[in-house]
């Protein structure tokens, strides 16, 4: 008996400590170089898959778990991995110094033609393509009589492929239609990953902005379901809501959502 009472002690102890370790945690970051903040660098949670970008003082907002590991990159810097301590969950503050990146241009041999600076010698001095000069001759036309007309010869009479009109317009000629047809299909790219950008940054974003004791305490979110409480309320258009500076109703939304969704998560 005392036994099983000692085995059932030992479960729950390491249940309790797995669960606490994947606890997830939202800690604060900075990120810097020889020069000062790098802002608009990449960080990615590789074990969730969740990222974030740096802003313009280079800070950022992250959920992490102990033993997580982060990938930091920026256009202009080394790629940096670290990997997240106790101590980083226990302080919330992270600093990482990324080195800036050298990039090597391929050789090229420079070579020396002898000229002088003066137009006039040098154009003399500067060898001629021999294959330019017989092209030059076979394209001359300047001594042929353009004025002269001639009739259609057998080819042009027997053998000429009929003319097809490619023109989808064509058919509208005189009537004062034309079909313009704008392909912007780099605009559409830009704008939808712009689109993009802004939804992937949007939890973290509003997360800074209300605080946690918001969500966490006042709403009594669980740190873990956080982004799919974001989700439940996302139909009612929040993040248009807080793209157009209407933070006020964004938050009505979340505490009223907050009581249903409360009570569908304890049923599961």
């Amino acid at each position: 008996m005392a036994k099983k009472i000692l085995l059932t002690f030992l479960l729950i102890s390491l249940s309790t400590t797995f669960f606490s370790q994947k606890r997830k945690t939202v800690i604060n970051g900075k990120i810097l170089d020889s020069v000062g903040v790098v802002k608009n660098a990449n960080i990615i949670n590789l074990n969730t898959n969740q990222g974030t970008f740096s802003s313009d003082n280079g800070g950022f907002r992250i959920f992490v778990s102990e033993g997580d590991s982060l990938r930091i990159s920026s256009v202009q810097h080394i790629a940096k991995k670290i990997i997240i301590t106790k101590n980083n969950l226990t302080d919330k503050n992270l600093t990482i110094i990324l080195k800036s990146n050298t990039y090597i241009l391929d050789e090229f041999d420079l070579k020396r033609h002898n000229l002088t600076g003066r137009l006039g010698i040098d154009t003399k001095d500067v060898p001629s393509n021999r294959k330019d000069s017989l092209l030059r001759e076979a394209m001359d036309f300047s001594k042929v009589n353009m004025k002269i007309v001639e009739g259609d010869d057998y080819i042009d009479k027997r053998v000429r492929p009929q003319v097809v009109n490619t023109d989808p317009t064509a058919n509208f000629v005189g009537v004062g239609a034309a079909a313009i047809i704008p392909f912007k299909y780099s605009e559409r790219l830009w704008a939808l990953r712009k689109e993009l950008a802004i939804k992937k940054a949007f939890p973290y974003k509003i997360l800074s902005e209300l605080g946690e004791k918001f969500f966490f305490e006042k709403l009594k979110i669980p740190i873990e379901k956080y982004f799919h409480f974001l989700e439940y309320c996302n139909p009612l258009g929040i993040e248009k809501l807080h793209k157009e500076g209407k933070n006020l109703e964004v938050i009505k939304i979340l505490q009223r959502e907050s009581i249903s969704y409360l009570k569908i998560i304890e049923k599961e």
